[in-house]
């Protein structure tokens, strides 16, 4: 068993099953994530039988960075798993602080038009520890605090739920890496039924919705979700969920050159959005040389924001990251896997 796919209470209900205290969880924790030891042997204050029983039960298995992209502040990390699938996180510098981009899956079976990482099948779930560690080991190579962590990399976070809320329990623990609930951002493409259990578990932790088209027709020709989970669904799943936690809903929009970034776009978006608790998030596009979208130009964008603003919804727009890397999402390992 990987040490780090477990949570604070998975491992008092393990010191629970071997006869020994509950608190010893918080003084594993404090040395993994803490004081960040790489073996049992260096936990100092725990019993050397205990620490056997530790080295019989459970291994410090991570996963391995095997390729850096720097860029003005931006850093892409591929990373190398023990069974040779590789996954990808992008750390990004804002003046609030270092905000990482990870992945939740290898591949993805959502299968959205523009985006370069669905180009691959989903293999498999991540790991718990899988998810942990692309946080762990950037923060020791780049020797950094991680902020803020945004599951919007490879895969579809409510399409690896359990692993995912365990993960986000991880990192959120005062204990374990300590980041703040509202420093997460869980996004999704609108899987609903998930959307109502995550509603149910009444998380601090921020929700966005991968939304990209004001309409069905076109958001199924981009989204292939939507087929199964139209906008009515999901806009309905998220106005119970605002009703139920009160928390401010993102709704992602990716800019494409000629297909959802016209007037009577951004007309009908203001339209759908009307008088909910949310905000849009414009973000400019990473062209791929695999896929033919094409970024919308910043002078439109501008447009676009302008008819959202005066149609009274809040809006932003991202920051450009990575101009000078392979900044699409899956694009460095589909490049380096091409190499190899």
């Amino acid at each position: 068993m990987n040490i780090y796919d477990y949570s604070k209470s998975d491992l008092e209900e393990y010191f629970e099953s071997i006869n020994e205290k509950r608190y010893k969880a918080k003084q594993v924790y404090d040395w993994l994530y803490k004081k960040r030891v790489k073996s049992f042997d260096e936990m100092s204050n725990i019993k050397k039988d205990i620490i056997q029983k530790l080295k019989e039960d459970f291994t410090f298995n991570t996963i391995e960075i095997v390729k850096v992209q720097n860029g003005n502040d931006v850093h892409k990390f591929l990373f190398k798993l023990k069974d040779n699938n590789y996954i990808e996180a992008v750390l990004m510098n804002h003046d609030y602080g270092n905000s990482l981009c990870i992945s939740t899956e290898v591949g993805c079976n959502m299968g959205c038009a523009f985006c370069e990482s669905g180009r691959v099948k989903k293999i498999r779930d991540l790991e718990v520890s899988e998810m942990t560690c692309q946080i762990l080991l950037i923060e020791e190579h780049l020797n950094i605090r991680i902020s803020h962590v945004v599951l919007m990399g490879i895969g579809e976070p409510f399409d690896n739920f359990d692993n995912v809320m365990k993960f986000i329990d991880i990192i959120n623990d005062d204990n374990g890496i300590s980041i703040g609930s509202r420093h997460i951002t869980i996004s999704t493409c609108g899987i609903v039924p998930k959307i109502r259990e995550f509603t149910k578990m009444h998380k601090q932790v921020n929700l966005a919705i991968s939304l990209h088209a004001p309409n069905d027709k076109l958001r199924s020709k981009l989204m292939k979700i939507n087929k199964v989970y139209p906008i009515s669904e999901v806009i309905k799943a998220v106005k119970d969920y605002l009703k139920e936690n009160n928390r401010k809903v993102t709704f992602e929009y990716i800019m494409l050159k000629g297909v959802n970034d016209k007037k009577e776009h951004a007309l009908e978006l203001s339209k759908l959005l009307k008088g909910m608790n949310a905000y849009v998030n414009l973000i400019p596009y990473n062209e791929t040389s695999h896929i033919e979208f094409k970024p919308t130009f910043r002078d439109e964008i501008m447009k676009f924001y302008d008819i959202l603003k005066k149609n009274r919804i809040n809006v932003t727009i991202r920051k450009e990251f990575g101009s000078g890397i392979d900044a699409a999402c899956g694009q460095l390992r589909t490049k380096y896997k091409e190499d190899i």
